[in-house]
């Protein structure tokens, strides 16, 4: 038992050592990708919410008393932004009655299905 023959830990990856390293650890040396400098998370952060979620925003007493009222009565207001959400996309189908769904954006079919329902996008 001498010392260190080869060197302390990983030491010579890339010289005497490099036959294990190419063998049992490929890609171990090296970058992949591009850098990104100032990575800011905020620009990043853009959670969604499909159609077909958006009345478990609403609790269940207020889903039955929407279901009850008549035509030309209040309508519930589904205000998704509260909920940490910020786009609505258009996955799935909504139940025929009007509802007004407050966010930042909407989808294209998702605007459709709301106001297919008689709903308002604000």
């Amino acid at each position: 038992h001498r010392k260190h023959p080869g060197g302390r830990g990983n030491a010579g990856g890339q010289h005497h050592h490099r036959i294990m390293f190419d063998k049992f650890h490929p890609g171990y040396f090296g970058k992949v990708g591009m850098r990104h400098y100032h990575h800011t998370k905020n620009a990043q952060f853009f959670p969604t919410i499909n159609i077909d979620k958006i009345w478990t925003l609403v609790s269940a007493q207020q889903r039955i008393k929407a279901k009850a009222a008549k035509a030309g009565s209040a309508v519930p207001v589904i205000d998704v932004s509260k909920a940490g959400k910020f786009k609505v996309l258009g996955k799935g189908k909504l139940p025929r009655q009007p509802v007004i769904v407050r966010a930042k954006f909407f989808s294209r079919i998702a605007e459709q299905k709301i106001k297919d329902v008689g709903g308002v996008c604000e």
